[in-house]
């Protein structure tokens, strides 16, 4: 399963961002940053690849500092 992120230099980009995705009704969910990723603040977010261009618009349009958008395929394991 691949899971998409927006990582940041400091956690008042990340709640700037959150603010404007709220507001134009964009899924996403704050999580941790995953340890593969972890050269940021240590928060991220986690959104559908199907949204990153509108995400991406309002980044630049609004001058929201990012690191990137990066992608991670994760593996569960099944306990079965």
């Amino acid at each position: 399963m691949i899971k998409n992120y927006i990582l940041f230099p400091s956690h008042s980009s990340g709640l700037a961002l959150e603010q404007l995705l709220k507001s134009r009704k964009i899924k996403y969910v704050i999580v941790p940053t995953p340890r593969e990723l972890s050269t940021c603040c240590g928060i991220s977010i986690e959104y559908d690849k199907k949204d990153e261009e509108s995400i991406k618009s309002l980044v630049e349009e609004n001058g929201i500092s990012i690191l990137g958008f990066h992608s991670i395929e994760k593996i569960y394991k099944s306990f079965y």
